[in-house]
């Protein structure tokens, strides 16, 4: 009969619960992994299965009980990092939805919103929209895959129990939040300065001709000139999606790099 003592099987837990409580927390924050209508158990097994994948790549662990007043700061520690992994892809997402209110709110269509289970909150139908073809084509890149990449690489970059985080992380990522509002307003430009010209045309020619209805027939038209310039657009969303994403990952690097204190 094989038996296992404490001494034997405490090291081998530790060396998956310190992986797991970074990987944990990435999963609950990163896109596609961290969605709402995923369940809870279904996180914390992918979460599992991913600690028993990279757990034997790692150094041994530091003999630290997570009981202890270190072992809770470690934990907290790993935490961060993979919320912070994990927040950098998902302003890209957050940077296409902004770019789906901005062309939504210029074609006139700010009350076509409905409540996302997987958002939590109410979205523009556009904003929607945007947001699944962004997900599709980050499946379709593999993007996952190399989100996951990078975040097996955070072990060696950031070891477990390697000391503080650099604060200049910290302003990275912060600095990367802008993102949201470059990199959306700069998907949705074409589009929104297309409809503004149109939306000029027609108060001009409602000047010129005031006994005209311009405004019975000004919503139709921008609402059409929309969805043709939409039509004209999906087709290069791929390219654009993907500088967007590589550009995530490689903010997924600069902020790891940061929290180093790597030059």
């Amino acid at each position: 009969m094989i038996e296992f003592t404490t001494s034997q099987i405490t090291p081998w837990v530790m060396s998956l619960f310190w992986p797991f409580v970074r990987i944990l927390a990435f999963v609950a924050v990163a896109p596609i992994l961290g969605e709402n209508s995923l369940s809870r158990v279904a996180k914390v097994g992918v979460a599992v299965l991913l600690a028993f994948i990279i757990a034997p790549t790692l150094p041994p662990p530091p003999d630290i009980p997570p009981v202890s007043y270190v072992g809770v700061w470690l934990i907290v520690q790993q935490i961060l990092i993979g919320i912070a992994m994990g927040l950098v892809m998902r302003v890209v997402f957050a940077a296409v939805r902004a770019a789906g209110d901005y062309i939504g709110l210029q074609m006139g269509l700010g009350f076509a919103s409905f409540y996302s289970a997987a958002m939590g909150a109410n979205i523009m139908v556009l904003a929607q929209i945007l947001n699944v073809f962004a997900l599709l084509f980050f499946l379709a890149f593999d993007g996952h895959l190399m989100m996951i990449r990078v975040l097996a690489f955070t072990f060696f970059e950031l070891p477990i129990g390697a000391g503080t985080l650099d604060p200049e992380g910290w302003y990275t990522l912060v600095r990367w939040g802008g993102t949201v509002f470059s990199a959306g307003l700069g998907l949705a430009l074409p589009l929104v300065t297309a409809l503004l010209t149109i939306n000029m045309a027609l108060g001009i020619l409602n000047r010129a001709s005031p006994q005209l209805s311009i405004f019975s027939i000004g919503f139709p038209l921008t609402l059409l000139s929309g969805i043709v310039l939409l039509f004209f657009m999906v087709p290069e969303l791929g390219g654009l999606f993907g500088q967007m994403f590589a550009n995530g990952i490689d903010a997924m690097g600069a902020v790891l790099s940061a929290l180093a204190g790597s030059d």
